[in-house]
């Protein structure tokens, strides 16, 4: 009897369950684009939080971290893996004569700064080179291809993958050797096995090498990105509810379309229902009647809406994590689920005025119409 009452007013019916379609669309795709762009923040971060960059400071007393106090950071460093660097710029050529200018990093440890694709990723560095993988596709250049740097020939052992699709960082590693004729570093990095590991560390460091209290000396700079990756962290949370409560409203403005369909409905089958009243049907069947057509029009305008989602969410992930199947896992596809229940939900409390009006009006009221 619900399913046929809705379709007496086909046109109207359909116009109350588009908005429950555009809303539920709407809270689906905040949804999952907040949850697209938690992950690719995720994958850009990646073990930010646990490290611990340091440099040389305002008032050191060389241009970068001399070798004594890299052995004094290592001394100190009892839970963590200690990477020093020194850097460079340089210019490729590829077999097309195409050119790409690229930042140099002279590192023996590359295990933890690196995520390497090859067949046999090297930990530590001591021969060949590495590339990042847009630079590498930029250049046509492969593992085991050569490439040239200060005069010297590098063989390409691995090709760094990098998660960034909004330009690439450009960069070739190769050994320490490469840079043996300069004695200081340029920065070490130290990766701690967690975000409060890391900032001790730099409390540890900072005290040892900055007397503060003494002389205001600052002889390195010791940066701990935890308390960063904290606060993205917190901005993407904020992000999220943002972007759910601006979803939200669209949902909420079906709801009103719904209560104005079924208010309508019942004033118009008024003389009806007070029949069905005079003939004994209980008020509460009457209630339940009413409740089951706004909870028919919510759920069929939660399918069909959690169904177009599915679509606009694998078109969002394609183009922010660049994988729209990603759409299938549960910190993104739980969205459709909760949009749909949002959809029934709000559809039942809709039609709770209405439901209610029809089955406390007197019969003999309704029969005088």
């Amino acid at each position: 009897m619900a399913w046929r009452n809705l379709g007496r007013n086909r046109v109207r019916t359909a116009l109350a369950a588009l908005g429950i379609v555009i809303g539920v669309i709407s809270i689906a795709s905040m949804g999952m684009a907040s949850a697209a762009i938690n992950q690719q923040a995720s994958a850009q971060l990646g073990d930010l939080g646990n490290k611990v960059s340091v440099s040389a400071g305002e008032d050191a007393e060389e241009y970068g971290i001399t070798q004594a106090q890299v052995e004094r950071i290592d001394d100190l460093v009892s839970a963590g893996t200690v990477v020093e660097q020194k850097s460079d710029s340089t210019s490729l050529s590829s077999r097309a004569d195409t050119v790409d200018v690229v930042t140099v990093t002279a590192v023996t440890e590359v295990a933890e700064p690196y995520n390497i694709t090859s067949a046999n990723p090297p930990e530590t560095l001591h021969s060949g080179a590495l590339l990042t993988n847009q630079t590498a596709e930029t250049l046509g250049l492969g593992v085991g291809d050569p490439v040239k740097y200060d005069g010297s020939l590098y063989r390409i052992r691995g090709i760094i993958t990098t998660t960034s699709r909004f330009g690439g960082f450009a960069e070739l590693v190769v050994p320490l050797s490469a840079m043996a004729d300069r004695d200081e570093y340029d920065t070490v990095d130290i990766y701690a096995d967690s975000g409060s590991d890391a900032a001790r560390i730099a409390d540890r460091l900072d005290s040892e090498f900055n007397s503060y209290g003494r002389t205001e000396e600052k002889i390195l700079e010791i940066r701990s990105t935890s308390d960063a990756r904290e606060g993205v962290n917190k901005f993407m949370r904020t992000l999220k509810l943002g972007l759910l409560g601006i979803g939200s409203i669209s949902l909420l403005v079906a709801s009103v379309a719904i209560l104005n369909v079924m208010l309508m409905s019942t004033i118009e089958r008024r003389g009806e229902i007070g029949v069905l009243r005079a003939v004994g049907i209980r008020r509460g069947e009457v209630l339940r009647m009413i409740l089951t057509e706004a909870m028919f029009l919510g759920a069929v305008g939660g399918l069909v809406g959690s169904l177009a989602s599915l679509g606009v969410g694998a078109f969002i992930f394609d183009k922010i994590t660049q994988n729209a199947m990603d759409v299938l896992v549960w910190p993104s596809s739980k969205y459709l689920v909760y949009g749909f229940l949002f959809a029934v939900f709000a559809s039942l409390l809709s039609g709770l005025y209405p439901a209610w009006k029809a089955a406390n009006d007197p019969p003999v009221e309704a029969l005088g119409e």
